[in-house]
């Protein structure tokens, strides 16, 4: 792949904006169910990866690592579920969010001493998601979006899991291929009430095979390629994206307290990330 770094970027940061607004359409628009959405997306993915994969060497750098399969499910399958209500724009600020937080709490906890402008950073943050959470007429769905921070827990957990490997291709198709079956056997066990139509099993093939599979390979492809700096601040462009997309795509609304909770939960972490970089 030998597109230029920044279209490369670009290309990567559409795919996972456009993981929210696929989702959405599947199950906001077209009433597909959640859990359909997920087996369809994982599943899909994990053969696009496993081709991509044996194209590109054969099959080897095999680790069956169930933690990590099981993170990458519960992700999945929370973003699904949340993304049932919750708007395109606030759930993938919230999951964004929960990502970073979790990161830089773990970082913590194993002994990191972040500087004062992380801590504003930081405090900023989670002010913002406090923001966003307020009760009041525009606030989201509690459930929808307690599952969404849970995604980015778990979403934050797989990447410092993932961050330990030397191949991040070859261990995110492994992963996929691990949390296939497990998908699969939820989707059989009747959890949930099956609810299946033409455009919503196209979304999830687009999200799983463009969106993940693609998009994942984009990005770790593109990624020796930038500064730490522009790695981690180029990500903060996704919630907005997906608001945008959401807008123009979904008439969802883009109010103010999305707009102060985006300026205090992306501004910190953007601080954060500049904080870190110094050191």
């Amino acid at each position: 792949m030998n597109l230029p770094p920044l279209l490369m970027l670009c290309i990567a940061m559409l795919a996972f904006a456009a993981n929210s607004l696929l989702c959405r359409l599947a199950l906001g628009v077209w009433a597909m169910d959640p859990v359909s959405f997920t087996s369809l997306r994982i599943v899909s993915g994990a053969l696009l990866l496993a081709v991509l994969h044996i194209a590109r060497g054969g099959v080897r750098h095999w680790r069956f690592e169930p933690l990590s399969a099981l993170a990458l499910y519960a992700y999945a399958i929370l973003f699904s579920l949340a993304y049932v209500s919750l708007p395109a724009g606030t759930g993938a600020l919230l999951l964004f969010s929960a990502v970073q937080l979790t990161m830089l709490s773990v970082a913590i906890a194993r002994g990191e001493r972040p500087s004062a402008l992380a801590w504003t950073g930081f405090g900023a943050a989670v002010l913002g998601v406090v923001v966003l959470l307020k009760p009041g007429l525009a606030m989201p769905a509690p459930a929808a979006a307690a599952m969404m921070l849970g995604a980015g827990v778990a979403w934050g957990v797989y990447t410092l899991r993932g961050a330990r490997g030397h191949d991040p291709v070859a261990a995110t198709t492994w992963n996929f291929v691990a949390a296939a079956p497990l998908a699969v056997i939820v989707s059989l066990s009747g959890l949930s009430t099956v609810s299946l139509n033409a455009p919503g099993i196209v979304a999830a093939l687009a999200s799983g095979m463009g969106a993940s599979a693609l998009g994942y390979v984009v990005w770790y492809r593109v990624l020796p390629r930038l500064t730490g700096t522009l790695a981690a601040t180029a990500q903060l462009s996704v919630p907005l994206l997906a608001a945008v997309g959401g807008a123009l795509l979904l008439h969802e609304p883009l109010g103010l307290r999305l707009a102060i909770s985006s300026v205090l939960i992306l501004g910190g972490i953007a601080l954060v990330v500049r904080a870190r970089q110094r050191r």
